[in-house]
């Protein structure tokens, strides 16, 4: 087991590997990621749909899924970016007016092919639709579709290449600190002494930080996606698609195999769909509930007739964990303990914005500070400061 290292990353899914990958593209050699599992992308990257977009309420949203978006269009490793489009549509007024507000904001921050769409155009981009309480939406071209796994693999191979070290198999059990400051990370092979931690174990980030004397508020929460497959393919070109009014929402099924490859596996008769649980309690459980397909389907009953139409695969039904926090906004950034960071709190959103939260972590350890981008309102001190964000297309 090393017993030494300057930075240690906690947790080696997609936002720990975006870290390490980042940290290291600067110049930092001495990285070691921590993973629990015997293998990475079991947990919430590998239960993520892999979903991106730059349709946010919130300029901090925006911007971070803007330089996202760019680094997965450019990028030399191939990550399958989609960008099959997202639809949001409004039943009514109010809900159209939020999304015209939306719109005219993502496109003052730099978002291209972002537009409002009426009813007709609607129907074009999802004929399977029922459009009869739909009096508009707005639809992103750039948005769309990536491969989770091939993400991670990508920012891991790319810092180990560097010189980043990955330990399998290997938990956290506590950070200790001296003094304020960061000394080591216990693990259950043993102690690590270290210089710099980053947090990014996702839904069960808050205990760890305790163990530090880091209150962070993060919990986790279940979130499911029903895979059914229909009689007759999916339209051609099917954009992401979601009611703003419920959350409810659906897409194209991919299903994505093989955290060391990140290879494609999907019939073009699949589809997920999921919709929010309001009375969802928080809890780690990822046990998939077969109650969850009949509240789904009620939604799917009016929405789609072609939706309602297409059989469960039960087996391929799955539940994942979000890690909330309290605005539904990222928590990145120091911690208060010195040499301690966190990427936490994502809220379904770390695969979309793993690129900028890899590069604003890098900066902060390296620079004291994001000079990329401004990612001050997402530190921990504004839950302290009442200073929180607000972001209603919360999905």
């Amino acid at each position: 087991m090393t017993i030494k290292a300057e930075i240690v990353v906690i947790g080696a899914g997609v936002v720990g590997a975006s870290v390490a990958y980042h940290l290291t593209e600067r110049g930092a050699r001495d990285v070691l990621m921590l993973e629990r599992g015997q293998r990475q992308g079991l947990g919430s990257t590998g239960a993520a749909t892999g979903g991106v977009r730059s349709q946010f309420e919130t300029d901090i949203n925006i911007k971070m899924s803007l330089y996202s978006l760019g680094f997965f269009r450019d990028w030399e490793f191939d990550c399958e970016y989609e960008p099959a489009g997202y639809l949001f549509f409004a039943t009514t007024d109010e809900q159209l007016e939020y999304l015209e507000r939306n719109v005219e904001k993502q496109i003052s921050l730099g978002v291209r092919d972002v537009e409002i769409v009426d009813t007709s155009a609607i129907k074009r981009l999802v004929p399977i639709l029922n459009c009869n309480d739909i009096l508009g939406g707005s639809f992103g071209r750039h948005d769309g579709f990536i491969n989770p796994l091939a993400v991670m693999r990508g920012f891991t191979d790319g810092a180990l290449r560097r010189g980043a070290r990955l330990e399998l198999g290997t938990e956290a059990l506590r950070i200790t600190a001296d003094g304020g400051r960061v000394t080591a990370v216990e693990t259950d092979r043993g102690r690590i002494d270290c210089e710099n931690v980053v947090i990014c174990t996702g839904a069960r980030a808050a205990e760890l930080a305790s163990g530090a004397g880091v209150e962070l508020p993060v919990e986790p929460q279940r979130r499911q996606i029903v895979w059914a497959r229909s009689g007759e393919p999916l339209p051609v070109g099917l954009p992401m698609v979601i009611d703003i009014g419920t959350g409810f929402h659906f897409r194209p099924a991919r299903e994505f195999t093989g955290a060391a490859e990140g290879s494609r596996d999907f019939s073009a008769n699949d589809i997920l769909f999921a919709c929010p649980d309001p009375n969802e309690a928080p809890s780690v459980s990822t046990k998939f509930d077969e109650s969850f397909c009949e509240n789904v389907y009620e939604r799917a009953r009016h929405r789609s007739p072609f939706l309602f139409g297409c059989s469960i695969i039960r087996e391929k039904c799955r539940a994942g964990l979000y890690e909330n926090s309290p605005d539904h906004h990222a928590i990145l950034g120091a911690s208060g303990v010195d040499g301690l960071y966190l990427a936490n709190g994502f809220s379904g959103h770390g695969v979309m914005h793993s690129p900028a939260t890899g590069r604003a972590l890098s900066e902060i350890i390296l620079d004291d500070g994001a000079s990329f981008l401004d990612v001050s309102c997402l530190g921990l001190d504004r839950f302290t400061t009442g200073k929180l964000l607000h972001e209603t297309a919360f999905i």
